[in-house]
């Protein structure tokens, strides 16, 4: 086991990972930026380091500051979390080159499923379902012309090394297929610096179905079953909950296997999650992230499994200590992601929380690293907490979630806490009929029944 870990991120992911360490007994270091001297994480942890200024590019996003502070502080390993560098295969070489571990997968693996293009290829030669598409980027308009027309309009357009909804457009017809083009590969090259864009099916009315897993590098793997994160504004999930309502357990069972195998044959190590897009009963794989994942709540609410653990033990060497039949689903869950926004208009609010008290009682579970008197700074993400509820049924998870969102009190900034209150309540919601253009189309309704 390592001796000392050092968490190179922030916020609630931070003081996720710092409390599994110190249930494994493990010391921990916590590293800052100057806005986030303050910050729970810096407080809890056993030791900290200021590695820079504000901008994550200075201090979060910055190597060689990183390695400064685990040689300063001895830590033989790092949890990189989510965003950041948790996706970042260089960096995980350049720990491997200074002999401290990284919390994560290979990095031929990281750097395999980054690139989108190589990530379909290598999801179909595994056996998984893959969206019917280009077999690898589109070099002009004339090529992506004959392929859009053969696999039948609407395409979507994405950038090989695109994430978060960016460097995607759609072409409804012939017409739009050259200005969707155009437009994806400008806004790729202006955000990941490759404008290499590829071509998908784009689904009418899908589903987005998530897939975790977990494995130990020696060709040990199991899934934990599904998340559903349908509910999305431009791209980024709103609310996520497991069992998914469109499947049943044959359904479930079948997706899940045939993910767990594939991670089998790549000898996939650590905690990830193979994404996909579900329609008419099919399944179409869209991108796996190897990391873990801002909802993985959901998943230990439903299983029991410590992923943050399972990720830490694996990482240092153990095999996977689970089988897949360890793995029983009790309940249903659903986590809340409340971020420091208008409810309307989704701008950021950041600011001093005045008063903040989280819900509790049976089932209620809150990932937040603020309190009362905390600074939400404007220099990253937007994210208060994760509201996590669980229930025996879908029905009383829904109802401990609307009496755990009356109770949730954040003042002094604006929070998207009144959407969600109004989500609960909806009738679709309710019923669990809802797709990733749902909350879309709701919002541009005025937020309305």
């Amino acid at each position: 086991m390592f001796d000392k870990i050092l968490i190179a991120n922030r916020g609630e992911i931070a003081l996720r990972i710092l409390r599994a360490c110190k249930e494994l007994g493990i010391p921990t270091v916590a590293v800052h930026s100057t806005a986030d001297a303050e910050a729970m994480h810096v407080k809890l942890a056993d030791e900290s380091v200021c590695i820079g200024p504000p901008p994550a590019r200075d201090s979060y996003l910055n190597i060689p500051s990183l390695l400064a502070a685990c040689e300063i502080t001895g830590a033989d390993a790092v949890h990189p979390g989510y965003g950041f560098l948790s996706e970042n295969a260089r960096f995980a070489e350049i720990l491997q080159e200074h002999n401290i571990g990284f919390i994560g997968p290979k990095p031929e693996h990281i750097r395999i499923m980054g690139d989108k293009i190589e990530a379909k290829r290598t999801a179909k030669r595994l056996g998984i379902p893959v969206v019917p598409g280009s077999e690898g980027g589109v070099t002009d308009d004339a090529e992506a012309l004959k392929i859009a027309k053969e696999i039948g309009f609407p395409v979507l357009v994405k950038a090989a090394a695109g994430g978060g909804g960016r460097g995607m457009k759609v072409a409804f017809s012939e017409h739009d297929l050259s200005t969707a083009l155009a437009t994806a590969r400008s806004e790729a090259k202006a955000a990941f610096g490759d404008d290499a864009v590829y071509l998908e099916k784009y689904l009418q009315i899908p589903r987005h179905i998530e897939i975790q897993v977990l494995g130990d590098g020696r060709g040990n793997a199991i899934h934990l079953g599904e998340r559903d994160c349908s509910l999305q504004r431009r791209h980024q999930k709103v609310w996520e909950e497991s069992p998914s309502p469109a499947l049943n357990v044959a359904a479930r069972n079948g997706i899940g296997e045939t993910v767990a195998n594939a991670m089998r044959k790549l000898s996939y190590l650590g905690a990830g999650t193979v994404e996909f897009l579900y329609e008419n009963g099919e399944f179409y794989f869209i991108e796996m992230n190897t990391r873990i994942q801002v909802e993985h709540p959901v998943t230990e609410m439903v299983t029991g499994i410590d992923l943050i653990l399972e990720q830490i033990r694996v990482a240092a060497g153990a095999e996977l200590g689970l089988t897949q039949d360890d793995i029983t689903f009790q309940g249903h869950a659903i986590e809340c992601r409340v971020n420091a926004e208008n409810p309307l208009t989704f701008l950021p609010s950041p600011g001093r929380i005045r008063h903040y008290h989280p819900p509790g009682g049976l089932g209620v579970r809150v990932d937040s690293a603020v309190y009362a008197g905390y600074t939400i700074p404007p220099f990253y993400d937007s994210l208060v907490g994760k509201l996590i509820v669980h229930g025996k049924t879908r029905a009383e998870c829904l109802m401990r979630l609307k009496r755990a969102l009356d109770e949730f009190v954040v003042d002094g900034i604006e929070t998207t806490l009144p959407l969600f209150r109004t989500l609960v309540r909806n009738p679709d919601i309710v019923n669990g009929d809802y797709h990733i253009h749902w909350l879309e189309n709701f919002l541009a309704d005025g937020g309305t029944e």
